[in-house]
């Protein structure tokens, strides 16, 4: 026999209740907190790739040697035609790239067609970031040990992370550029705005934001100096001379020009089964 309306209504809503609830229940529950795997070891051999492919590419841009500080020359390598597949190869590896490279395949098509706009090839976006983040993923570096991105900053973040979460398993360690002598495969990292950073724990007041910064990465070590291969460096790929002291450190970039503030021991191919062995 069926129930009267009123008492099917009452039903209804009851059922009703006891849904949201256990709705509202589920709401309170925070989700499960899901745990980020270690970083993994790689062998020697990725750090010999890594160098390898740096210098390649720095071959392949004309090999401009520089002292710090110097001026660019006066014809923009990245504006010339032939080298827009080179540059594009190094957005292509950064997963937030943002619509550079639909809008510079606009201004390559301009430059074919002999346009004035074609001029501004490749120089509204820095793209020393996008080279960084090629190298080590050409070299077979996978985005968990090095995350691939368009700035400076925020892959110095996920280092940052990584070395707090997993100090000894951490494939990237930060250094006092005042107390740790860079060394081939090192990135040397500068601060480039006006109220600059000094020191890479000061980092983290930024709260991820961006910040303007550029690494290069040291690929030999000389009595006089360190060299280190960068991006987007006089408008090419060059390699940059910058002095240090009796003990390897870097001295000070020139007058009016960046601020050091860390240095990132490459610990590629030093940890796990390939630590050396004291």
């Amino acid at each position: 026999m069926a129930r009267p309306a009123a008492l099917r209504y009452v039903g209804g809503m009851r059922s009703l209740a006891l849904v949201l609830l256990a709705l509202l229940a589920a709401c309170a529950t925070p989700p499960p907190v899901v745990a980020v795997a270690p970083p993994l070891p790689y062998p020697p051999s990725v750090r010999a790739r890594i160098l390898a492919i740096a210098e390649a590419e720095w071959r392949e841009w004309g090999a401009l040697d520089r002292q710090v500080g110097e001026a660019a020359p006066a014809a923009s390598a990245e504006a010339q035609v032939e080298n827009f597949p080179r540059v594009l190869a190094y957005w292509l590896v950064a997963p937030d790239e943002d619509g550079t490279i639909a809008s510079n395949r606009r201004i390559y098509a301009a430059a074919l067609a002999g346009q004035p706009e074609g001029a501004r090839l490749w120089r509204a976006q820095a793209w020393s970031a996008a080279f960084i983040s090629y190298v080590f993923q050409r070299a077979g570096v996978d985005a968990r040990e090095f995350r691939p991105t368009a700035a400076h900053s925020f892959y110095i973040d996920h280092m940052l992370k990584d070395a707090a979460d997993f100090p000894a398993q951490a494939p990237f360690f930060p250094r006092s550029p005042s107390e740790y002598a860079p060394q081939p495969g090192d990135l040397v990292c500068a601060d480039r705005s006006r109220n600059g950073i000094s020191d890479w724990r000061q980092r983290a007041a930024d709260n991820g934001a961006f910040r303007p910064m550029h690494c290069d990465l040291v690929v030999t070590v000389t009595p006089a100096g360190v060299e280190a291969i960068g991006g987007n460096v006089a408008d090419t790929v060059a390699r940059t001379r910058f002095p240090t002291d009796a003990g390897g450190l870097l001295l000070p970039y020139p007058p009016g020009g960046a601020t050091w503030f860390g240095v990132f021991e490459n610990r590629l191919g030093r940890l796990g089964p390939w630590a050396p062995r004291s």
